[in-house]
C-alpha cells in the first residue's frame, strides 16, 4: 500500500518542538501497516525535521540554546537579510539539521525508540504553519 498526505502543522514560536502525535493523527492508514516506511519532508527551507528526546523540554530548550549560539543572527557576512535579522540563521540551520525523516512502521504504527519523538524545528521568529508531506508504504 501506497499513501501520500500533504498537511499542515500548526503554527509554533521559534524553537524544537514535538509533534509526533499531530503527524500521527495525519494519517489514517498508519494503523493498517504491519511493516513499512513513514517519509516525512517539510516544504519549507527555515525549519527542518528531527527525531530526537520526547520526555525531557529541555532537550529541545537546551538545543534551540544551541543553534541559537551556533548560527547567531548578528554575524557581519550575512547577505540575505531582506527578509529579518532570522532568516539567513534559519536556512543555515535548516541545511544542518535536514528537511526530512524516514521512520520504520510496524504494527500499527511508528516504531520509534522509547524516547523518540518527531520534532519541528521552527528557525523562525514566526514561521507561521509549515507543510509536511508524508508518504507512507508498506503491508
Amino acid at each position: 500500500m501506497w499513501a501520500q498526505h500533504e498537511f499542515a502543522l500548526e503554527p509554533r514560536p521559534r524553537g524544537f518542538h514535538l509533534v509526533t502525535r499531530e503527524v500521527v493523527s495525519k494519517l489514517p492508514e498508519l494503523g493498517r501497516i504491519e511493516a513499512g516506511l513513514l517519509h516525512l519532508h517539510i516544504l519549507h527551507t527555515s525549519a527542518s525535521l528531527a527525531l530526537n528526546e520526547n520526555a525531557s523540554g529541555d532537550v529541545r530548550t537546551d538545543l534551540e540554546s544551541w543553534f541559537n549560539d551556533a548560527v547567531r543572527e548578528d554575524a557581519p557576512y550575512w547577505r540575505h537579510t531582506f527578509e529579518g535579522r532570522d532568516d539567513m540563521p534559519a536556512h543555515v540551520k535548516a541545511v544542518l539539521i535536514g528537511p526530512s525523516l524516514t521512520l520504520p512502521v510496524g504494527g500499527g504504527g511508528l516504531r520509534l525508540g522509547t524516547w523518540q519523538g518527531i520534532y519541528l524545528c521552527e528557525h523562525r521568529d514566526h514561521g507561521g504553519s509549515r507543510r509536511i508531506v508524508a508518504t507512507l508504504n508498506g503491508d
